[in-house]
């Protein structure tokens, strides 16, 4: 550091170095925050067309490796429109099983769980809890009187929620029709976008968009084989406990699977409610049991096996990613999170990599 005659810092130099180095870096950290956060915001403005591109690439992921086995022997139109709208039966046809199912218990499901209810009464009020009997009356009757005070909001969110059917409707109808061009002609459109950047721009924007690409359609095969591998633990656990229903509790771990981490346990954990009201607190505690093994073979034998080719992330990264995508967007951020740090962070290491 040049200094003046006296052993001080010149006149332009009263700023330390460090300090300068600080600013210039904070200022640039602000400018990258105010555009993520313009970027969200403007994605927030557009979450029924964001919500619906982000399906289609996940069924274009799945899809996309039949469409191509089944154009060995048909014409790509009709090879993708077989995979496409084959896979949307299949998949309709499982809801219809599980709904028919669901609805064939949801009977003898209301007597269980009426006398479930008397079961954790005692439960509650024997050793060790020994809550007193008023406590529970109390709490009972509190329930009741706010469900009766609030019936009107009530129906009003359930209306909501209608409204928010229809919106799912719109973006799954949305994301059919996206994924059909995708899965049909994925790669030329990609050629065209290429071919709009300057000629300079080409080469690192190509290798970006593949590495992105290779790491989303992993992290999405993975994760469904992850979820389909847990919903057969655990559905085969549920029927062989003989838990009340146990098909829709198992499709309902198959998606919270999803959300890595916590998705799981939440799932679990309904399925103990349910348990315990409808089997008492014996096999409610073995379906509590079943969590704890389920987490751990999904952590330490499935994720490390099916996800680490896909998805090179840290656990804290992956857990930091999920509640912040939480907070922002809800149920969907955190389930897009973990594929979206997965793909920027596999984006980073293709720039970093020279090219061949």
């Amino acid at each position: 550091m040049a200094r003046g005659a006296g052993g001080a810092y010149g006149a332009g130099d009263r700023v330390h170095p460090g300090l300068r180095l600080a600013a210039a870096y904070a200022w640039r950290l602000l400018a990258v925050g105010v555009a993520v956060y313009l970027a969200f915001t403007v994605l927030g403005r557009f979450q029924l067309v964001a919500v619906a591109v982000f399906l289609a690439l996940v069924g274009t992921a799945l899809l996309r490796p039949l469409a191509d086995v089944l154009a060995r022997w048909l014409p790509r139109p009709l090879a993708v429109a077989l995979a496409v709208f084959g896979s949307v039966l299949v998949v309709l046809g499982l809801l219809a099983l599980v709904g028919n199912a669901a609805a064939g218990e949801a009977g003898r499901l209301v007597g269980e769980f009426r006398g479930g209810i008397g079961r954790i009464t005692r439960w509650l009020e024997g050793p060790p809890f020994r809550v007193p009997h008023r406590t529970l009356t109390e709490l009972h009757d509190r329930i009741s009187s706010f469900v009766s005070a609030h019936r009107a909001t009530l129906i009003s969110r359930a209306l909501s929620s209608a409204g928010r059917v229809v919106e799912a409707l719109t973006a799954a109808v949305l994301a059919l029709f996206c994924s059909l061009f995708f899965v049909h002609s994925g790669d030329g459109m990609w050629r065209w976008f290429r071919e709009q950047l300057p000629e300079a721009a080409r080469s690192p924007w190509d290798r970006a968009g593949r590495a992105a690409w290779s790491t989303f359609a992993g992290y999405t095969r993975g994760i469904i084989l992850v979820a389909a591998a847990n919903a057969a633990l655990v559905g085969l656990a549920l029927l062989l406990l003989r838990v009340p229903l146990a098909l829709p509790l198992t499709l309902l771990v198959f998606f919270a699977t999803f959300i890595p981490l916590i998705g799981s346990p939440i799932a679990l954990a309904v399925a103990t409610v349910v348990a315990l009201a409808g089997r008492g607190p014996v096999i409610a505690a073995a379906v509590l049991v079943l969590i704890v093994v389920v987490g751990q073979i999904e952590g330490h034998v499935l994720h490390p096996l099916v996800m680490s080719w896909a998805v090179r992330l840290h656990p804290v990264v992956v857990a930091i990613s999920v509640i912040a995508g939480g907070i922002v967007a809800g149920v969907v951020g955190a389930i897009v999170a973990v594929p979206m740090v997965s793909v920027a962070w596999s984006v980073t290491r293709a720039l970093r990599t020279p090219p061949r």
